[in-house]
């Protein structure tokens, strides 16, 4: 009851006190030390709370692989040519991080501050997920190249020092079984993944995209993750690894942004705040703060960790500034849970002592309150970037909306295999507003750059051919898809599948119908459109805010918020999500004000 009660109270105390740099877990680290053995010690350790800990540490771990983002693997830079290749880059720092941490991992060794050196070479190279993300998507990064750079490096740190993790624990046990053991769980989970993508993708994902009472989703979920934790259980091989693996094929199933954040919301409202808790209940604090080798190790190994992320990415000052390359560095010296998985895993098996873990504990907290902050202070403020959208097809439809998107500050390229013709068309020949190419064909348009865009609008004539690219620039992860569909069926369908559909049919009848009805609607939305607009809420620093605490509401009135496919009234006690869109109105600069703070 006191866990449970503690982790209720953190982020009401961190939102009150309005200690936005310090993470909830790492909170939830220090309130478990304040009530374990290193203060009141009001929490002892019974079988219900190791159960639900274990429990929460594997839930952690699956949260973990279900962050990977493989699509990130598969985006091109829309830069210039001269500009780095995300992914190549991330390779190559991963490889110097990997091989200076086993350099410095050997010093610490020489120091007599640790015994074995593969173990600190996967400690110091493994980055934090969670940590990373939402400082960059705060910094409105994720979209540029060094965003994505970035996110690359943490995500194949993740990946690797997990299963590098798992490996070291298996020629530890000195057991050739144990290793075949291993090789043949990788073999299982593959022809499970094969198996699922082969005939299940259609299915699954359908699945994980309900929003029914019976949630399906969830129950597909919890049933791969512990038949992958049972899995490797029984095949000697950690548990963490299996739930890791359950959470990167869903991952690459491609699950809606609504079913993550169910998951998301079980996981960090219930089960991971018990296992953070019960981390600083067991950790004995004052034992490792009187002993000298201990207070040296810290900071040497924060050090170090420092040192294995900042030294490769001196690569990057060819491209960016310097304050950029030092933010990265600190930015991805952040770590969390991959150390607290390793330190617990070497103490069950022996291969450390309680004051060696409790200082690796300590470590990852440090890193991962203390880097963001700097990286913050040193990191400097990028330019907005115009929001570029790509419009597939030239027509009546089309084309009168172009240059009023364009006055409005988009960036705006018009995709056609013919030239129009008309006379009142020939000002969008000037500038590269007007793709002509080959043919409307999926790999013509992704090479001309169509599937970076960030709205994509299909408003050809062919419901087919809006239909095709609709869906495969769903697969290339855009999020803001506006498909034209003149046949009702068509138009149900995708209007179900969760797309934003438009038919000029439609479109009629719905604004003849307005203007009977409601002729001040369509005023306000049509004569005063600059006075209204959409926000979505992508500014961590406002996830689970209410209402009333947000900036400049004195010049703007949010009219409704739109969560996942439900609509809120809002009042001043409403909680904001990640993802929310609001509609606002007020006038214009005062909307920009606003956008520019949330987005």
């Amino acid at each position: 009851m006191i866990v449970v009660i503690v982790a209720f109270l953190i982020p009401i105390v961190l939102h009150h006190f309005k200690i936005r740099a310090l993470p909830v877990v790492v909170a939830e680290i220090i309130a478990g030390l304040a009530l374990g053995h290193s203060g009141f010690n009001l929490i002892t350790e019974d079988s219900w709370l190791e159960l639900l800990s274990l429990f929460g540490f594997i839930y952690l771990m699956f949260l973990s692989g279900l962050e990977i983002d493989f699509q990130a693997f598969t985006k091109k830079s829309g830069g210039k040519n001269n500009a780095p290749k995300p992914l190549t880059v991330s390779l190559l720092l991963f490889a110097g991080i990997l091989a200076l941490s086993y350099v410095l991992s050997l010093g610490l060794v020489q120091m007599h501050l640790a015994e074995d050196p593969y173990l600190m070479t996967i400690i110091i190279a493994t980055i934090s997920l969670g940590v990373v993300v939402p400082v960059l998507k705060e910094k409105k990064l994720l979209d540029t190249e060094l965003g994505q750079t970035l996110l690359l490096v943490t995500v194949i740190s993740d990946f690797v020092t997990m299963i590098l993790l798992a490996v070291y624990t298996s020629i530890q046990s000195h057991s050739l079984s144990r290793m075949l053991l291993l090789l043949l769980f990788f073999v299982v989970v593959a022809v499970i993944y094969l198996l699922i993508k082969r005939f299940a993708v259609p299915n699954m994902i359908r699945l994980f995209n309900q929003g029914t009472t019976v949630q399906l989703g969830m129950r597909a979920a919890f049933a791969l993750m512990l038949l992958f934790v049972v899995m490797s259980e029984g095949l000697g091989v950690e548990n963490i690894l299996g739930a890791f693996l359950a959470g990167a094929i869903v991952s690459l199933l491609g699950p809606s942004k609504t079913f993550v954040h169910q998951l998301d919301s079980f996981g960090y409202g219930f089960l991971i705040p018990i296992f953070f808790v019960m981390i600083g209940v067991r950790m004995e604090l004052w034992s490792l703060l009187s002993d000298w080798k201990t207070l040296l190790f810290i900071p040497v190994l924060l050090g170090f960790i420092f040192l294995s992320k900042m030294l490769p990415v001196l690569l990057l000052s060819r491209w960016y500034a310097r304050s950029q390359v030092l933010g990265s560095g600190l930015l991805l010296s952040s770590t969390l849970s991959l150390v607290i998985a390793a330190a617990s895993i070497a103490l069950e098996l022996g291969l450390i002592d309680d004051s060696i873990y409790g200082s690796l504990i300590l470590v990852a907290v440090i890193s991962c309150v203390v880097f963001p902050v700097l990286f913050n202070k040193v990191f400097p403020k990028l330019e907005r970037k115009p929001t570029t959208i790509g419009i597939v097809g030239a027509n009546h439809t089309t084309l009168p909306i172009v240059n009023d998107l364009k006055q409005h500050g988009y960036d705006v390229r018009l995709y056609t295999a013919s030239r129009p013709r008309e006379e009142e068309d020939k000002p969008l020949l000037t500038g590269d507003t007007l793709q002509l190419v080959a043919s409307l064909d999926t790999q013509v348009l992704d090479e001309e750059g169509l599937f970076e865009s960030d709205i994509v609008v299909l408003g050809t004539a062919e419901d087919a051919t809006n239909i095709s690219l609709a869906h495969e620039a769903l697969s290339r992860g855009r999020e803001r898809i506006v498909v034209r569909a003149e046949d009702p069926a068509k138009y149900e369908r995708l209007h179900h599948e969760g797309f934003t559909v438009f038919s000029t049919l439609h479109a009629s009848r719905t604004l003849l119908r307005a203007l009977i009805e409601q002729p001040s609607m369509v005023k306000l939305f049509t004569h005063d459109n600059d006075s209204t607009g959409e926000i979505v809420l992508g500014n961590g620093s406002y996830d689970h805010v209410l209402l009333r605490d947000l900036p400049m509401l004195q010049n703007v009135l949010i009219l409704r918020i739109y969560r996942s496919d439900s609509y809120l009234i809002p009042h001043g006690n409403t909680n904001l999500l990640m993802g929310d869109k609001l509609l606002v109105s007020g006038r214009p600069e005062h909307i920009v004000q606003l956008r520019a703070e949330l987005e």
